[in-house]
């Protein structure tokens, strides 16, 4: 008895999921399931969200938002960064399908699905061009932050 084929996810798919708590995404048709954050993952980003929020605001660089999101850059791909920093002009469309720019995006790890994380998304944030990502793990507090390459994946800095 052979194993059925994986289902193709399309963001218009994901997008049609049932709100069950779960966070759905969609890298190039596969289905990324995340369940609700811990605690500690939310206050992390709060910490991350007023820190940057306050660098943005000094600086004029970019527009730091958090998930939920709906960045897609393809018909086979959505993703909900848990925080991320985009372009003003972008942002103040106040429409999602235009939020295109990443300058940098951020991780905070939930077990159970760091590979998201840690190859799936970082390999799609290196091919769509976002220059800097972040992951922070909070169970060894370290992070780990990045500049993406698009010609060497396994390209990062320790941060």
């Amino acid at each position: 008895m052979g194993m059925a084929a994986p289902i193709y996810h399309s963001a218009e798919m994901v997008r049609a999921l049932p709100d069950d708590g779960n966070r759905y995404e969609t890298v190039h048709g596969e289905l990324l399931v995340a369940p609700a954050p811990r605690l500690w993952h939310q206050a992390l980003v709060r910490r991350l969200l007023v820190a940057l929020d306050a660098f943005l605001k000094k600086h004029h660089i970019g527009e730091v938002l958090i998930s939920p999101a709906d960045i897609s850059w393809s018909e086979d791909t959505l993703v909900q960064p848990d925080l991320f920093v985009a372009a003003v002009a972008e942002v103040q469309t106040l429409d999602w399908g235009q939020v295109k720019t990443l300058l940098l995006s951020v991780e905070v790890l939930n077990p159970g699905i760091e590979r998201f994380d840690r190859f799936t998304k970082r390999r799609l944030y290196q091919e769509v061009g976002v220059p800097l990502y972040w992951i922070v793990d909070p169970d060894n507090r370290s992070s780990k932050c990045g500049r993406l390459r698009a010609s060497s994946p396994s390209s990062s800095a320790n941060g």
